[in-house]
């Protein structure tokens, strides 16, 4: 090729390349205005928005500020908590113009990730700086307690690979536990105090104790240690150290990496505090009886920078400007307690057992149910786990449900125009009208949800989806999106199956999605659990537990070092401690985790203000729309470029929380970030009774998850029906069905 035509292309190509920036550059400058409210200009300035270089897209600040620094001198360098974005400002505009040129679509890497920044003008960025909000009465963080040879020591005493009943070694969900002294058991969240272990409390961690005593931290020699390990990405829920159990003060003692622990208020206030590694954590009076305590299951904290010229480092001052990200690594914790053996008279009657406060609830239904053996018990089973749950929720669900996903709007849209249409399972309706060319009406065993469709607008009725009350061949097309993974029986889902196929008529198509146990598939990790460490709401249940084993968020918070530190707004939530199959019951599901079982019961945490009698007129009905539609891009929530972010899983219940009983079925998980919502206490089989400081019941779903080729199978068993193709849409098995009978 000739030279000259080379670098005309060469030079044709960076013109490409740079208006692909330019639009991207530009989008990302709406959304921030959209969203964000941040408006930017087309003037240079010493300051810059960062767009995706922010905590949020798991981007730290020595990972960032390195790469800017590389333009010039920084004069600050802003990083929100959980947003996408940065601030910048340089000490010259010129500077901030070679960042602009340079680091415009260039991609940065995080670990093992890599984000591509977009940077705009800003006239100006202010920074707010809050007041420093005290740490919970009562508790102490103590830097640096013991030494790294003392470390060593007491983390080489615990032998790990032997199991034994002198310590009562447990391996839980998302952790490993070692008791000494006396064993605390889980399944009643208290003590045997008539049954010492063989094992005491071991003889090097005597030093360390003697020195908690002499310095005041606790009055008597504990007699009692829990030690808890934690790999990267595990946590451990919100709870209250059981009163009847223990005397007031508790010791933990942190080796290894350091973590963030969360500290709840019944009122709201969430404190974060920094553990680092050696530092010593007592809580005592209202610390220890009244705030729940728990741990995030993830991989990254936010927590002040190492900076020492960082004002951040103030005892008792607090910003948001000099937060980063921590990469968490093994933690072991040595949490030691002494024995009560009188009734707590504490002043925190509210959280105390001896007092007539409930004991915590059970993770799981108090009498988990049984897989059924016959039709009567599948049907008992799908009323008291499906349907009662789905009229109970109902409100709080259609909150949750807004955005069709665009694989089933692909589907409706290809339909002709006049086509009639049944959705079996539609839940609030939110499929009915995305194709208004077609004659679309649903049906749904929630009279509820019915109820807020008929609000809608739509047709819709209440029917069981095994019985329908539409003719035999009436229907062009027919959907049942998360319906079928709520039959509890081989036959009851293929009753189902053949109920869709009997409105079909010759040549109709159906469209089926069920959850699927494969969440990761061709090594791409769902939706469902790529979010199990990101800083999303989560659920979290607060209870009584052993120290360090509950979790659950919102409201204000501020992160704390050892030295008073502050940080910023939290809004995270966790999950449940409880292994899905115990002795052929029907167990919960831990959210955010891989299947182990088929056939289990996954929990939905009611927002508060969502209860069951409470409706969703119309008017709130629009109200919500309206204002998750302001959330989104403007445009057809079907269009190809809203597809990224609507891609999640129909049938993933959280974070969004969505699943329909037999004849209910829409399962979209549009993952709502309300910054008002509150989390829920744990509960029973459907609803957990309410109580002062745990006012919002936790309701179980019963599910069966669909493994690879099990939906082919199931409609293979139906004559006169072809798979006209299958596929996996992050979380969901799918299928597309004909009808291939002739008319009679």
């Amino acid at each position: 090729m000739d030279p000259g035509i080379e670098n005309n292309v060469k030079a044709v190509r960076r013109s490409k390349e740079e208006k692909k920036v330019l639009r991207k550059q530009i989008k990302a400058s709406h959304t921030l205005l959209k969203h964000e409210g941040i408006t930017t200009t087309s003037q240079p300035t010493k300051s810059l928005v960062v767009a995706n270089g922010g905590l949020g897209n798991g981007v730290s600040r020595e990972e960032l500020s390195a790469a800017l620094k590389e333009m010039g001198e920084l004069e600050a360098l802003i990083m929100h908590p959980h947003k996408p974005y940065a601030f910048v400002t340089y000490r010259s505009e010129e500077c901030a113009r070679k960042a602009h040129v340079h680091l415009n679509g260039e991609k940065l890497q995080c670990g093992e990730n890599s984000v591509t920044l977009y940077l705009s003008y800003v006239q100006s960025v202010t920074c707010e700086e809050e007041a420093s909000v005290p740490l919970p009465e009562g508790l102490i963080v103590v830097e640096d307690f013991v030494s790294p040879e003392e470390e060593a020591l007491l983390l080489t005493a615990i032998d790990w690979s032997s199991t034994d009943d002198v310590t009562a070694q447990k391996a839980l969900k998302h952790r490993r536990v070692k008791h000494y002294g006396f064993e605390f058991r889980y399944d009643n969240n208290n003590v045997d105090k008539d049954k010492p272990l063989a094992a005491g409390i071991p003889h090097e961690c005597l030093p360390v104790l003697e020195r908690c005593v002499k310095s005041k931290h606790i009055d008597i020699m504990p007699d009692q240690l829990t030690v808890n390990q934690y790999e990267s990405g595990q946590g451990i829920p919100p709870h209250v150290d059981t009163h009847s159990a223990f005397e007031d003060t508790i010791l933990s003692l942190s080796l290894g990496a350091q973590t963030v622990m969360e500290f709840r208020h019944p009122d709201g206030r969430l404190v974060a505090v920094v553990l680092p590694g050696r530092s010593l954590l007592v809580m005592k009076a209202e610390s220890r009886y009244l705030w729940t305590h728990g741990i995030t299951p993830r991989k990254f904290d936010m927590v002040p920078a190492c900076d020492p010229q960082s004002p951040a480092h103030t005892p008792g001052l607090g910003t948001h400007n000099n937060l980063t990200l921590s990469k968490r690594g093994t933690r072991t914790s040595f949490t030691f307690r002494k024995i009560r053996h009188d009734p707590c008279r504490c002043a925190f009657p509210s959280t105390c057992d001896s007092q007539g406060a409930p004991s915590a609830p059970s993770a799981s239904p108090p009498s988990p149910p049984s897989l059924p053996c016959c039709h009567a018990d599948a049907a008992h089973l799908e009323e008291e786990y499906v349907h009662r749950v789905y009229n109970a929720i109902a409100s709080h669900f259609s909150s949750t449900r807004h955005s069709p996903w665009p694989r089933v709007c692909h589907f409706l849209s290809s339909l002709p125009p006049g086509s009639v249409l049944a959705d079996v399972g539609c839940g609030n309706g939110k499929y009915l009208g995305v194709n208004p060319e077609v004659t679309a009406v649903g049906c749904d065993r929630s009279s509820a949800l019915i109820q807020i469709c008929a609000e809608r607008g739509f047709q819709a009725f209440v029917s069981d989806a095994l019985s329908v009350p539409l003719r035999t061949a009436s229907c062009d097309a027919c959907i049942s999106i998360a319906v079928i993974h709520h039959f509890s029986t081989q036959e009851r889902r293929l009753a189902a199956v053949r109920e869709l196929v009997r409105l079909l008529k010759p040549g109709g198509r159906a469209l089926i999605y069920v959850w699927a146990f494969e969440q990761e598939y061709n090594k791409q990790r769902s939706k469902y659990l790529k979010d199990q460490n990101t800083e999303r709401p989560e659920n979290h249940s607060p209870t009584n537990n052993t120290s360090e084993d509950r979790q659950e968020p919102r409201g204000k918070s501020s992160i704390h070092t050892g030295r008073h530190l502050e940080d910023s707004h939290r809004h995270v939530n966790s999950t449940q401690d409880v292994s899905e199959v115990t002795d052929g019951k029907l167990g919960v599901h831990t959210n955010r985790t891989s299947f182990t079982t088929q056939d289990l019961l996954v929990p939905w945490h009611l927002k508060e203000g969502k209860r069951r009698g409470e409706k969703e007129s119309g008017e709130a009905v629009k109200k919500d729309k309206r204002k998750e539609n302001s959330k989104k891009t403007s445009g057809n929530p079907c269009s190809a470029s809203s597809l990224s972010s609507a891609t999640r899983s129909d049938c993933n219940p959280e974070p969004s929380q969505h699943n329909m009983s037999p004849g209910s079925g829409q399962d979209t998980s549009d993952v709502t970030h309300s910054p008002d919502s509150k989390p829920s206490p744990s509960g029973d089989t459907t609803q957990t009774p309410t109580s002062e400081s745990n006012p919002v019941p936790v309701f179980h779903r019963y599910y069966h998850v669909f493994q690879q080729g099990e939906l082919e199978q199931l409609c293979a068993q139906v004559a006169g029906v072809k798979v006209q193709s299958s596929y996996h849409d992050q979380g969901n098995w799918c299928v597309i069905l004909e009808n291939l009978k002739e008319m009679n």
